[in-house]
């Protein structure tokens, strides 16, 4: 494991491989080295401790760099905007290792582009984390305090697999804890979190981090080889996209 320094002091967990399944064990804390040793059996060596340093061509190709849905899904944005989801889960250390990067993309795109996050579940015990999003996301502090929650768990070993540990961490960052909980066990989070599962069916997502352009074109790092590579593969399909050659 390797801590990167990235924009505002920020540390990010670097490992090998660069995606996450239904087969991380979080049912104990993370444990890293079995993280990294599901990841290596399942994915194999994609990519080196700095992934970043690895590129796709700058033309993607279709079937390869990224997916073509059959069946496009609802975009949920104002005609003439380009809907960004990414798919993800707080207890992933390449969604971590891929945030800082990915906001700093979000904020170098025009006003048409729309971006929004998409919490997983593949099992039950990833629940916790959806509804700790799907809940900041209803306060509108998801944007604001994504970043300190990645870092709380694959920095300071703080699981927050709980709502009570949850509410404690997040009272550390102003966030009055009796409304947290009073937000996670709504009936808007339950709903969403429905909701957020038929989008992750929808679009097909086994893996995260996964990066879902226009309801239609569907990119991760297990397609395009590196987190740097996505990056890129979302510059070209918002630009095909934008100048409706997609």
């Amino acid at each position: 494991m390797t801590l990167l320094t990235v924009a505002g002091n920020r540390q990010v967990v670097v490992e090998q491989g660069c995606f996450c399944n239904e087969s991380l064990d979080i049912q104990h804390g993370f444990n890293m080295k079995k993280v990294l040793g599901a990841l290596l059996v399942s994915f194999g060596l994609i990519a080196g401790a700095m992934q970043f340093a690895h590129a796709t061509p700058a033309a993607p190709l279709a079937g390869t760099d990224y997916t073509v849905l059959s069946a496009a899904q609802p975009v949920d944005v104002p005609a003439g905007k380009i809907q960004i989801i990414e798919f993800m889960w707080y207890g992933c250390p390449h969604c971590n290792e891929f945030d800082p990067y990915l906001e700093a993309w979000v904020r170098q795109q025009g006003p048409d582009v729309v971006f929004r996050r998409v919490p997983v579940a593949f099992r039950d015990d990833f629940i916790p984390h959806s509804k700790m999003l799907l809940a900041l996301d209803a306060m509108g502090l998801a944007d604001k305090l994504t970043p300190v929650v990645f870092r709380e768990i694959h920095v300071n070993r703080n699981d927050l697999l709980t709502p009570d540990k949850q509410a404690d961490f997040l009272a550390t960052q102003g966030v009055d804890r009796k409304t947290y909980l009073g937000v996670y066990n709504s009936f808007t989070v339950a709903g969403n979190l429905k909701r957020a599962t038929a989008l992750m069916s929808g679009y097909r997502v086994n893996g995260v981090p996964t990066l879902a352009v226009q309801g239609k074109y569907v990119t991760g790092p297990a397609q395009t080889g590196s987190l740097q590579g996505v990056l890129q593969v979302l510059d070209y399909l918002v630009t095909q996209v934008r100048a409706k050659k997609l």
